[in-house]
């Protein structure tokens, strides 16, 4: 059992979820299943398509399935995991209203395994990194590694140390789902530790204020510790559409396959 820490507060997820998920996130839903469907050589709908059952898929830190539903869609067989059971509640309603089915599971994903169950697991939306030890990041890793089977992939979406650099700035406003957001950021630990503090106003009045730290890697870093955890190979993209990982990314996306 571990303990209590800054993931772990629900209230603080049902909080943010519209400054989170904004209309831009609905929006790329079905670009980011385009890409996973890519990346992972899993074309069901190919000459000749992929045969019955449908690919496994392991949604790590899936929140309310926004990707989750969209690939379940595409007839791959999902499950979903995650701390916040509010948003695995509401998952499951618009699985059950869709007919789709899909697999919920509230569990931290640093003791979820299914040894050589899935053909592709996710950790999408700058969720890798959470945890206060390097360790437990590691530990993540090889519990994707043991629940892929022989050649499955592995795609971790996040926001890597030098798109951080490139972008930084210590303090930024913006209005969003009604709020006025303020967010401020610390980097802390040599670059190793993001420090955020985001506040949200209501007609002028502060109405909830957060801070929570996630760890930052170079797509160096990234690459090492999984080809260290055993995946045979690590591609890096900047996008979903699999552009250069560059100046000019928009994100640090890494595929790493299994042999």
């Amino acid at each position: 059992m571990y303990k209590k820490e800054w993931f772990n507060e629900e209230y603080l997820w049902q909080q943010f979820a519209p400054i989170m998920f904004d209309a831009k996130h609905w929006e790329e839903i079905p670009a980011v299943a385009d890409g996973i469907t890519r990346f992972a050589d899993l074309n069901l709908y190919g000459d000749p398509p992929l045969p019955p059952p449908g690919p496994r898929l392991l949604d790590l830190c899936c929140g309310f399935g926004r990707v989750a539903l969209e690939l379940a869609r595409r007839e791959f067989l999902v499950t979903g995991v995650d701390l916040t059971q509010a948003y695995l509640e509401t998952g499951r309603e618009d699985a059950e209203y869709e007919n789709l089915a899909i697999e919920w599971i509230q569990a931290d994903i640093r003791s979820f395994k299914r040894p050589a169950f899935f053909d592709v697991a996710t950790n999408l939306y700058i969720s890798f990194g959470y945890f206060e030890r390097i360790e437990d990041d590691r530990l993540t890793a090889e519990n994707v590694f043991a629940s892929l089977k022989s050649g499955g992939t592995f795609i971790i979406e996040t926001l890597g140390k030098e798109l951080v650099a490139r972008d930084f700035t210590v303090r930024e406003w913006f209005p969003k789902a009604g709020f006025t957001v303020l967010t401020e950021y610390t980097l802390l630990d040599s670059w190793s530790t993001l420090h955020n503090r985001w506040i949200l106003f209501k007609d002028g009045r502060q109405v909830t204020e957060r801070t929570f730290t996630q760890r930052l890697y170079a797509a160096s870093e990234l690459r090492s510790l999984l080809l260290d955890v055993g995946f045979a190979s690590v591609e890096i993209y900047g996008d979903w559409k699999g552009s250069p990982y560059d100046h000019q990314a928009e994100v640090l996306i890494l595929v790493a396959r299994k042999s």
